[in-house]
């Protein structure tokens, strides 16, 4: 490329094409200029797919069929594409980059990898490790092996760049980092409605997976049964709703309403009307080394927000300033934090707008992309 062209990206692989990561990060690198051409084939078809794929039916013929088949389709849609400066493999692409490598070899191209997240580490956490032992040893080899040959690997905090390093052994240089932000086309502060019935609201939502803590939500809502105007709002599904809802019956918890999950255009009209949102409780290695996207969502929405504390946050954000921290796994601190914002609604506005503030200034959508093209365009001759 010269120096007055734009820079031109393939993004390439089976990665999660509606999956906010990799939207945002197309996005931003399009806000910045650059010219992104997006080479994807379907592989996975939900959560529940990779689930059953990893729990068994990899060995299964329909589905080594169906990995040939989306991979010759994937080949064939790369040879039609014209010429770019670098080939960009979108989350996941455990699979995806050694394909990636041999084409961008082939093509005299350097080969960038938005790894993001483990999913070796997601398997173990979500216990299919438990049911599969071989499948997600299989997962942690080949994630080894992967790891190794892209030029740049990409993740959003320095914690999980530790990570890589001690479990594979993959040099820190390797790496950069793009957080996870949000997307401001999409969340973006609505004006405060007063509740009609004068409760203040603490809103969660996601996917009810260990990370996130939801009985840690869930107790500190039986701590504060007693106080009649605060009332959670739990929003979507996962596998830790069930219990979260037994232990609401278990407990009588009149103040939890359980709502399943909501198109996105809802979804944001339920955030507008938090008075608190709430962030991730759990302490699994994932959730303490990430700064999850609800987090990150809330900011963009100016909502005051609660999260457990991890060195992760506190790199980017200020306890008291931005975002209340108090203690992961502790339904009581939690709980605690809920009235001292209750109470304090000076404290709660501050918190919101800094947060607000911070997120336009360095992880909405043209920051996070203007991080992203600087980082891929050092490899760029």
């Amino acid at each position: 490329m010269t120096s007055n062209s734009p820079l031109r990206v393939c993004y390439f692989g089976t990665y999660r094409e509606n999956y906010s990561r990799n939207q945002m990060m197309i996005a931003g690198l399009r806000l910045n200029g650059v010219i992104v051409t997006e080479c994807h084939q379907t592989l996975w078809h939900g959560i529940e797919d990779r689930v059953r794929v990893v729990s068994g039916e990899w060995i299964k013929p329909s589905f080594w069929w169906r990995m040939v088949s989306v991979y010759w389709q994937l080949i064939n849609s790369y040879l039609r594409m014209g010429d770019y400066d670098i080939l960009v493999v979108g989350y996941p692409g455990q699979f995806d980059i050694f394909l990636a490598r041999i084409l961008s070899w082939l093509n005299h191209r350097p080969l960038v990898w938005d790894i993001f997240m483990s999913i070796y580490l997601i398997s173990v956490e979500r216990g299919l490790d438990k049911q599969n032992k071989l499948a997600v040893y299989l997962l942690h080899f080949v994630e080894r092996i992967a790891v190794k040959l892209p030029d740049l690997l990409i993740l959003d905090t320095s914690e999980y760049v530790r990570w890589f390093t001690q479990n594979y052994g993959v040099r820190s240089e390797c790496f950069r980092l793009v957080p996870t932000g949000a997307d401001d086309r999409i969340f973006t502060p609505l004006p405060q409605k007063t509740a009609l019935d004068g409760k203040f609201r603490i809103v969660y939502y996601g996917t009810f997976i260990p990370n996130h803590g939801i009985l840690y939500i869930t107790e500190a809502a039986r701590l504060l049964k007693n106080e009649p105007m605060i009332e959670f709002e739990l929003i979507g599904k996962g596998p830790e709703l069930l219990k979260a809802q037994q232990f609401a019956v278990e407990n009588q918890l009149k103040n939890i309403n359980f709502i399943g999950w909501m198109e996105k255009d809802r979804l944001i009209q339920e955030i507008g009307r938090a008075d608190i949102c709430l962030g991730a409780f759990g302490t699994t290695p994932q959730s303490l080394m990430t700064i999850q996207n609800k987090i990150y969502e809330s900011l963009a929405m100016k909502k005051a927000l609660i999260s457990g504390d991890s060195p992760a946050i506190r790199h980017e954000l200020t306890h008291g300033e931005h975002i209340y921290l108090c203690e992961r796994a502790n339904g009581r601190s939690l709980a605690d934090a809920i009235m001292v914002l209750w109470k304090d609604p000076i404290l709660r506005e501050r918190i919101a707008i800094n947060g607000y503030e911070l997120f336009i200034k360095n992880f909405d959508l043209f920051n996070n992309g203007k991080r992203f093209k600087n980082h891929i365009q050092e490899f760029v001759k």
